[in-house]
Formats: C-alpha cells, sequence, structure tokens
C-alpha cells in the first residue's frame, strides 16, 4: 500500500505542478494582452487629440477669414478725421489710427482715454494707436498737462544727462505712460544718424556718431519689447544731414555703400534687438532709385527686405508730406506704397485710397498675394503686442 500512496503521491504533484506552470503562463499572456490593448488604445488616444496649430497657423488661418475689405483696411494708419470717425472706422476697417496734436488739445487723461477706448470698441479687429511720442521737439501728447504732468524731454538731452542707462529707464516709464493712454505704438526712437547740429534731423537724433547711436537704438527697441509696446525704426534709409521732406522734395547723393558702413547700422542692431517695424521716409536716394522716392521705391525696400533681413511691419511716413506730391496722387499713392514693399500706408486720404485698391484687387490675383503678405504681417504684429490672442 506504500508504493502505491507513493505513486499516487508523486502524480498528485506533477498534475499540481503542471497546473501551476499552466496557471503562470495564462496569466502572463492575459497580462500582455491586457498590456497590448491598454498601449493601442492610449494611441488611438493620442492619434484623436487634436494638434495644436502654431500661432503662424493661427494668424494665417485668421486672415484667410477676412474679408476684402477688411484686409485691404488694415493697411491703413489713418490720421483721425475731425468728423465721422466712429462711422469710418467701422465702415473702413484701419489697422490703426495715428494721433497728433489737435487729437489731444482739449482733452483731460480721462476723456482722452475714452476716446481711445471708444475707437477700439467700435473696430472689430483691434487698432494699433500710434503716436510720435520721439520727446523734445516731437511729442504730440506732453504738450497737455492734463494728460502728461511734464513733457517728455528729447533723447539726446536724456543721453547727454544719464547716458545710456537713463535712456532705458526713460523708455520705460514713457510706454507705460502711453499704455494707460491706450496708445500701444510709439513711433520711434530714431534711428537716424546726425552729428551736424544745422541739420533738420539733429535734434530728434540721438546727436551721436553711428555706434553710439546703434547701442542706444538697440537698448531702447529692448526695453518697449520688455514693455509691449510697438516701436518704429526711423526714418529709413536715413535722413543724415539733409533737408526736410515734409515742406520739399529731398535729394540724397550719399552712396549706397557709405550708408551700409554707416547710417543702416542703427537700423540693423534695431533689427537684430527686435524691431517691430521700419518708417520709411520720402527722401529719393539717387544711388539705390533716382526716379521715387524711398517710401515708395521698391530697391529701397529690397535693401530693407534682402539685405537687413527684416521680417516685420514696414510703413511710409505721412502720406500728406509735400516731398510726396510730385510723384503720385493721393488716389494712387496708397496703391502705389503697397505695391513697393509697405505694409501700412499713413493717410488722411484713405476714404478714396482704400476703394481704389479694392477696384484693382478684384481684377489683380498677383495684388491679392501682395496684400495677404502684408495683411499678415500687421495682424502678426496686433498678436505679438496682445491686441489679438486665439484659441
Amino acid at each position: 500500500m506504500k508504493k502505491e500512496y507513493k505513486i499516487i503521491l508523486i502524480f498528485i504533484l506533477l498534475i499540481s505542478g503542471i497546473s501551476y506552470l499552466l496557471v503562470k503562463e495564462y496569466q502572463k499572456t492575459d497580462i500582455k494582452e491586457t498590456n497590448k490593448k491598454q498601449t493601442s488604445t492610449s494611441e488611438v488616444k493620442q492619434t484623436e487629440q487634436p494638434k495644436r496649430k502654431s500661432s503662424n497657423e493661427e494668424i494665417t488661418d485668421y486672415v484667410n477669414q477676412l474679408s476684402a475689405e477688411e484686409k485691404v483696411g488694415q493697411l491703413f494708419l489713418i490720421r483721425i478725421p475731425e468728423e465721422n470717425v466712429l462711422s469710418d472706422i467701422e465702415k473702413y476697417n484701419p489697422g490703426g489710427v495715428v494721433i497728433f496734436g489737435r487729437d489731444v488739445e482739449k482733452e483731460t487723461k480721462i476723456s482722452f482715454t475714452d476716446k481711445i477706448n471708444g475707437f477700439q470698441k467700435k473696430s472689430r479687429i483691434p487698432l494699433l494707436v500710434a503716436s510720435d511720442e520721439e520727446g523734445g521737439t516731437v511729442t504730440r501728447i506732453s504738450p497737455n498737462r492734463d494728460i502728461i504732468a511734464t513733457p517728455f524731454k528729447s533723447p539726446q538731452e536724456i543721453y547727454k544727462e544719464d547716458g545710456l542707462e537713463g535712456l532705458k529707464k526713460d523708455t520705460k516709464e514713457r510706454s507705460e505712460k502711453l499704455k494707460e493712454l491706450g496708445i500701444n505704438v510709439n513711433l520711434g526712437p530714431v534711428a537716424d544718424v546726425s552729428t551736424e547740429k544745422e541739420s533738420f534731423i539733429y535734434d530728434r537724433s540721438l546727436g551721436l556718431p553711428t555706434d553710439e547711436t546703434s547701442l542706444a537704438i538697440a537698448a531702447m527697441v529692448s526695453v518697449m519689447n520688455e514693455e509691449k509696446i510697438g516701436n518704429s525704426l526711423k526714418h529709413f534709409p536715413g535722413y543724415g544731414d539733409n533737408k526736410d521732406s515734409h515742406t520739399e522734395i529731398v535729394y540724397d547723393d550719399r552712396k549706397a555703400a557709405e550708408l551700409r558702413k554707416n547710417d543702416w547700422l542703427p537700423f540693423e542692431v534695431g533689427i537684430r534687438a527686435g524691431a517691430d517695424s521700419i518708417l520709411v521716409s520720402h527722401n529719393v536716394l539717387k544711388d539705390v532709385d533716382d526716379k521715387k522716392p524711398s517710401s515708395l521705391s521698391k530697391p529701397v525696400h529690397d535693401i530693407l527686405r534682402n539685405d537687413l533681413k527684416f521680417s516685420g511691419v514696414i510703413m511710409t511716413d505721412d502720406m500728406d508730406m509735400a516731398g510726396l506730391t510730385d510723384f503720385t496722387t493721393q488716389k494712387e499713392g496708397a496703391l502705389d506704397a503697397i505695391l513697393s514693399g509697405n505694409d501700412l500706408v499713413m493717410t488722411s486720404h484713405y476714404q478714396e485710397q482704400i476703394p481704389f485698391i479694392l477696384e484693382e484687387m478684384a481684377k489683380n490675383e498677383e495684388l491679392k498675394k501682395r496684400i495677404d503678405e502684408s495683411v499678415t504681417r500687421v495682424i502678426k504684429w496686433k498678436y505679438e503686442l496682445g491686441l489679438l490672442s486665439f484659441p
């Protein structure tokens, strides 16, 4: 009997061992299948999740949804009309408004801020609100003591007193004050190099040699970017010691090779520092284009895009300036400016310029593409300033 018990015991143990191994193997297989299913489900979930668009893709989508009227309107930085400003903002969809002295003469800080807020509420697309706040001889806001208690000093004066650190401090304080008022673009800094006290642009420039001007421009641009206020280097390709194109046509005899080594360096350094926009003068730079003012010259704009590698917004100086009237009509001037490479046109005559461009756009596919390029830059600028946001 003992022998039989042993045989039975061995048999039972053998069967138990085999069963245990089978169970373990089954468990392993089950775990693998479960993991496989979980991995597969996870992969499906990841695949199903929509890919988040980049800001550039969002901007492109936004531009594609705009009407032709909205696209053309975005290319205009308009001088505020004395009448019907709210209805014009609603009708013409301007990219922005530019403040001049008459717009602040009778205002208090509260009434002026309310006025700007009213413009923004009326606009379907947030407005660039720009002002020439260089300080010194050119400031639209600070002559009004009810808005700014102390007039803005010129950068030249500040630099003489406190150097580069003084410029940074002043740029920061000025930017904060402008933003409080609803102004989101300061049309500066002045990047012109001028060391001759008799020249037109001297008082508005830093009055410094090229290298020092370049350092100052880079510092001011960096501070303005930190403060999220738009900036515009001006007046490309540089006034130098020439006359005033507000009152006459200026023919600049300097050579491009000379300007590359001197007058264009502050612009180049400012671009590397992150300049948002560049304002182009109406001066005729004869060595580059002896037939058209810089603001209407494609070769001049090609220098900015191709040589100086600028990818931001290029805008014209005021199209009402006397130095421009011999080269184009007010009606056609804005179209000429856009075809030359400008993204924004500063003008008072938008009521006739916008309809004219829309007529030309309807029959010209290349013009449509050109306008889309500029609208994209303008919308991107607004996005970077925090005026526009996307989901």
